[in-house]
């Protein structure tokens, strides 16, 4: 089958969902189909590929480089999108055609090559648009920009053969757009369990909580900055920050204000070495604004499961991370602001060290079940209409996931 994916990122790039893709385009290449991607030529995250090109054309679009300014971003996006337009009608015809949402409106671009060509297009939902920009305050719920964006959307929403949802926060947003159940696929990404496997329990005697990845507008950091300065200066508990993203700074500007003493901040671990950074720590951190449920999907929660280490959500009750901890027993959740219930859930973990250990491995055994690689782009295929088959992956790196 000859399938057409459209994303501004793709390999060698390390945003988050140029790696999911590049997953995918490569267990899809390794049964035989015909794969082109159009991309941008420029990168939003510089690091040196690990792997070889995917088995793909690869078509770049060349433009103004990301920024991560209003100005800058948009004017990327825009640069990348009339790239991606021009390619895409010059391609050979596809049997179909998957948008991703980077920049926002691909879709468009999906629905024109299905009304004249006669293409199945399916959108693969990264990022929900307009409620991301609305949960984010950077626009205005029912203004006009809204009304537009989400009009266009919902529109190319409705005209898809399928829509890929991240959880079941997401799809409930979608059909409150008015979007046809029928039309959306709840399908959770992944993480390679070969390259993230568990390490052995820590032994030392601090309780070691590990935040890795980005720390963006979307998440919630009130909470456990509440909670790392009620704990300041007790030898009991460890925070590590291993990434990076507007919110980390703003974090390590009030810790440099309040200083607590048990905190360090840390760049993003390499590729090579998630694995281990990962397996350093006791539990793993995962959080998220209540507003934005459902606009986003933590996706560095498949990491950690892989990792073998448990998850401590900080969000709402209605995201996809806490029916994830929910439903597999592997972790906790503690509601954003709720800052005397963290620090006594905390407290509870470092006195009995056996939960923590005892969650991971079932967050473990719960990622073997549902959420290694190959299950994952297997779901995907599926929705794509494509045979079932083993679902071999080729052998690759580990991801850091921005999300």
């Amino acid at each position: 089958m000859k399938i057409l994916f459209i994303n501004q990122f793709f390999w060698p790039d390390a945003a988050a969902t140029g790696q999911f893709l590049e997953d995918l385009v490569r267990h899809l290449g390794a049964q035989g189909h015909d794969i082109t991607v159009i991309a941008s030529g420029n990168k939003y995250a510089d690091a040196a590929p690990l792997t070889n090109a995917p088995p793909a054309r690869i078509l770049h679009v060349r433009g103004v480089p990301f920024a991560r300014s209003v100005s800058g971003r948009a004017l990327s996006y825009l640069s990348f999108f009339t790239g991606a337009f021009w390619k895409a009608i010059r391609c050979e015809r596809p049997d179909v055609v998957v948008t991703m949402t980077t920049p926002p409106l691909l879709s468009v671009i999906g629905e024109f090559l299905q009304r004249l060509r006669g293409v199945r297009h399916v959108i693969w939902e990264m990022d929900l648009f307009p409620d991301a920009l609305v949960s984010l305050q950077a626009m205005r719920e029912g203004g006009w920009a809204d009304r537009a964006l989400g009009l266009v959307a919902d529109y190319c929403r409705r005209r898809s053969d399928a829509i890929i949802a991240l959880g079941p926060c997401m799809e409930a947003r979608l059909r409150k757009r008015g979007i046809p159940a029928s039309r959306i696929h709840v399908a959770d990404n992944w993480a390679d369990g070969e390259e993230i496997r568990p390490q052995p329990p820590r032994e030392a005697p601090d309780l070691h909580i590990l935040y890795s990845g980005n720390l963006g507008l979307s998440h919630d950091i009130d909470t456990i900055a509440g909670a790392m300065e009620t704990l300041a200066g007790d030898p009991r508990f460890r925070f590590s920050f291993a990434g990076g993203g507007a919110r980390r700074a703003e974090l390590e500007l009030r810790n440099q204000q309040r200083p607590t003493g048990n905190v360090t901040f840390l760049p993003y671990a390499s590729r090579r070495d998630v694995a281990a950074s990962l397996g350093a720590a006791d539990i793993g951190l995962v959080t998220l604004r209540r507003e934005c449920s459902g606009t986003v999907v933590p996706s560095k929660v498949y990491g950690l499961m892989a990792a073998g280490r448990p998850i401590l959500f900080i969000g709402p009750l209605d995201a996809s991370a806490a029916r994830l901890v929910e439903r597999h027993d592997c972790g906790w959740r503690v509601d954003d602001g709720d800052v005397a219930g963290l620090t006594a859930l905390l407290s509870k973990l470092q006195r009995d060290r056996s939960m923590a250990r005892n969650a991971g491995a079932r967050a473990r055994k719960a990622f073997e079940n549902h959420y290694d690689i190959g299950i994952g782009v297997a779901r995907i295929a599926a929705i794509l209409g494509l045979p079932e088959s083993s679902y071999v992956i080729p052998k690759c790196v580990s991801r850091v996931l921005e999300t």
